[in-house]
């Protein structure tokens, strides 16, 4: 009996001294339970007490950073070849090959004559011109979409004929070089008409609508503003292309604003010599 009266009071002792220098338990640590002071009355030897080890603390999770997201993967898509939705058609990219033809279709939304599209553009659009009519109370207006080869070659004659090269240059393509050759390119304007085929439709109600939502869609303005170093062409507000929402989103979300950004190409302001 002496022995554990000397044990508890060596026991209070100790405490007492090292309660000033002990160190914070840490924000991991489990909290353990105080050992009663009364000792407890030893079993009999007949009768051994089972042995419970105690239960060891758990280590806190340690958290984990949150991954940061993926960049698109430009190789996943087919920029080269002139059947991909994805094809990359500009000055320094000629298509390929350079007599391409879609499979075609009628634009089935907002028609304006003949006017020939992929088919899976004409899909696109018809929900996209609904919505914009739901949101603004008009839709889209195509007049000009699908232009073959020979038919490029002429337009891009007459402008030379009327402006010169240089000048022509920075407004149409040369045959080859042309997105609406691939059927995947769309001159729109809104259903009331306003500012065809001029800059200030990006501040009508339909341009401020499409250069805002087209993405949703897959959509985007190709020849943006203030980027001609990059395209080659001066603002179309109203030349949209069709790249899949999968890559108009991704572009959206990065800020990307042209192909040529999003894909990491280099620029496109002239021809190669």
């Amino acid at each position: 009996m002496r022995r554990v009266v000397v044990v508890v009071a060596a026991a209070l002792v100790l405490t007492g001294c090292g309660a000033a220098g002990a160190p914070e338990p840490t924000a991991t640590a489990e909290p353990t339970t105080a050992e009663p002071t009364t000792a407890e009355p030893a079993p009999a030897a007949s009768s051994p007490a089972a042995s419970v080890p105690a239960a060891a603390p758990e280590p806190a999770p340690t958290p984990s950073a949150t991954p940061a997201p993926a960049e698109p993967d430009a190789s996943a898509f087919d920029i080269d070849t002139g059947a991909s939705l994805q094809v990359v058609v500009n000055k320094r990219r000629p298509l390929q090959p350079p007599d391409h033809r879609p499979e075609l279709v009628a634009v089935s939304s907002a028609q304006e004559g003949g006017e020939l599209v992929r088919p899976e553009l004409d899909a696109a659009l018809a929900a996209m011109s609904q919505a914009m009519r739901a949101a603004i109370g008009e839709g889209t207006f195509v007049f000009s979409s699908y232009r073959g080869y020979e038919r490029q070659a002429e337009l891009y004659s007459g402008y030379v004929a009327r402006y010169g090269q240089a000048e022509a240059d920075t407004t149409s393509a040369r045959p080859g070089h042309s997105e609406h050759q691939t059927g995947l390119a769309i001159d729109v304007s809104g259903t009331g008409g306003a500012c065809r085929l001029a800059t200030c439709f990006g501040d009508t109600a339909a341009g401020r609508w499409l250069a805002e939502h087209a993405w949703q869609h897959g959509f985007v303005v190709r020849y943006p503003r203030g980027l001609e170093h990059i395209t080659g062409y001066e603002w179309e507000p109203w030349h949209l292309r069709y790249v899949g929402v999968e890559v108009s989103t991704s572009m959206h979300e990065s800020g990307a604003a042209t192909l040529e950004e999003h894909f990491g190409l280099e620029p496109a302001p002239d021809y190669a010599p």
